[in-house]
């Protein structure tokens, strides 16, 4: 049985100069697919953006830059500043264009820490029947 974690979040989109739009936004965990974060942008349109990458990019961000390429994500604002001033950045990169969106910090690092409990690092492949995906991928079987 496989278990989805999902999360209502406002996100942010900063356009510069200074313009800041708020962003809807859904974030989803699934047992099934135990490396990934699914993530929907509900904008003005009649479908929302889908975005999906690798966890360990905002387990890792929510404390320190990381990523590179399509999705970088790293914490924004002062330690010691109220809770509610701190973000965390999300920079997304597509040939259609690029988008810098900030995150609560407090929030977003709570439902990482509810998808950390379910599946801690480490233990993704866990429920992960090898030989029987190693047998489909192979065309049925591993005999000789």
């Amino acid at each position: 049985m496989h278990t989805t974690i999902e999360r209502e979040l406002d996100m942010t989109l900063v356009h510069p100069p200074d313009r800041r739009f708020p962003v809807p936004t859904r974030l989803r965990y699934r047992t099934d697919d135990p490396f990934a974060v699914h993530v929907d942008f509900h904008l003005d349109a009649a479908r929302p953006v889908h975005w999906t990458f690798a966890r360990d990019l905002l387990v890792e961000g929510v404390f320190r830059p990381c990523g590179d390429a399509d999705v970088r994500v790293w914490p924004a604002g002062a330690r010691d500043a109220p809770a509610a001033r701190r973000v965390v950045c999300v920079a997304l990169s597509s040939p259609e264009g690029d988008a810098l969106l900030e995150a609560p910090a407090g929030p977003l690092a709570a439902w990482v820490e509810r998808t950390l409990r379910l599946v801690p690092p480490g233990e993704e492949c866990a429920d992960a029947d090898l030989e029987a995906a190693l047998g489909a991928l192979l065309g049925g079987g591993l005999g000789g």
